[in-house]
């Protein structure tokens, strides 16, 4: 456990150095100066160098990455360039929003996805089967920057049910929820159907019939517990997709998460931020899989953590 758990650890920080390289040459090679942009053109070439050393910008790239790395060693990730305050501050404040559309979004996924794909399962090839799988393929179709403006202009415009955009209450969490969720329930769902229909012919769900066991006990119990190995695996992977797509959504909803401080960094050229929003996005990610092969390798005793990875 210790082992799989160190190597793990290892895989990890190696794809977070990458992602953290990668991220900083990149949001350096973008075109455009911050400083022009805080100043405005109208600021003298004494005032635009001033400001610039002051924020280290003048200094050679290479020797730049070598001070970030540093201040990451040492739990800093430096000051906002537009803002003026620490970054980590900056990440506190939009965290909790972000918390909260992943947990609603979370939670309407698996509240849509596994009746869905059971239902699909249990009543293949009738009209139950061909309506869940037609709602999936809609909803893996219509990407989230067309459906947020739709669902705004839907239940906020012309029904008047939802807030518009921003965070104010619980039904402002509705709109962006669903818009992040109904990718998800469309891939969850249709790989709870395969997974079901492969356990619905396995002896021991026959077994389990022949007792006499209540038919929802052995769908639920026998059939969904076993189906769940690979969704579970599918569901830590989609949750990575999730905080990606919460950068679109997010702009698209006017939520004041992480995803929308990302987006305004990068228009501002607030290189600190990027870069730790970033780096919050990979870490989240990589500690969301781990947790999944945890999960893996516990719902089924027979996987050993030394084994398949």
């Amino acid at each position: 456990m210790l082992t799989f758990i160190l190597q793990r650890l290892l895989g990890a920080f190696l794809v977070i150095l990458g992602v953290v390289s990668i991220v900083f040459l990149l949001i350096h090679m973008i075109p455009g100066d911050p400083v022009e942009i805080m100043l405005g053109e109208s600021a003298s070439s004494a005032d635009r160098e001033a400001l610039r050393a002051a924020l280290g910008l003048n200094l050679p790239i290479g020797v730049q990455f070598q001070n970030y790395l540093y201040g990451l060693l040492h739990l800093d990730t430096g000051i906002s360039i537009h803002f003026r305050r620490p970054v980590t501050e900056l990440l506190l404040e939009r965290l909790p929003a972000t918390g909260l559309l992943a947990l609603a979004t979370l939670l309407i996924t698996l509240a849509l996805a596994l009746p869905l794909g059971v239902i699909a399962a249990v009543r293949r090839n009738t009209w139950w089967d061909t309506g869940a799988m037609s709602f999936s393929m809609l909803g893996v179709s219509i990407p989230n920057f067309w459906l947020g403006p739709l669902l705004i202009l839907v239940f906020s415009l012309w029904l008047g049910w939802f807030p518009i955009s921003g965070r104010s209450g619980f039904a402002s969490v509705i709109l962006p929820a669903l818009t992040l969720a109904t990718g998800l329930v469309a891939v969850l769902s249709r790989m709870v159907r395969s997974s079901m229909l492969e356990v619905l012919g396995e002896d021991y769900m026959r077994t389990a019939r022949a007792k006499g066991l209540p038919p929802h006990r052995v769908i639920l119990h026998h059939g969904l517990r076993n189906a769940l190995l690979p969704v579970i695996t599918l569901l830590g992977l989609q949750l990575g997709a999730l905080l990606a797509g919460a950068v679109i959504t997010e702009t698209v909803f006017s939520w004041p998460g992480i995803g929308l401080l990302t987006i305004e960094s990068i228009q501002s050229r607030d290189y600190p931020v990027v870069q730790a929003c970033v780096l919050l996005i990979s870490v989240t990610y990589v500690l969301v899989n781990l947790l999944t092969d945890l999960a893996y390798a516990w719902v089924d005793p027979r996987v050993r953590l030394g084994s398949g990875h």
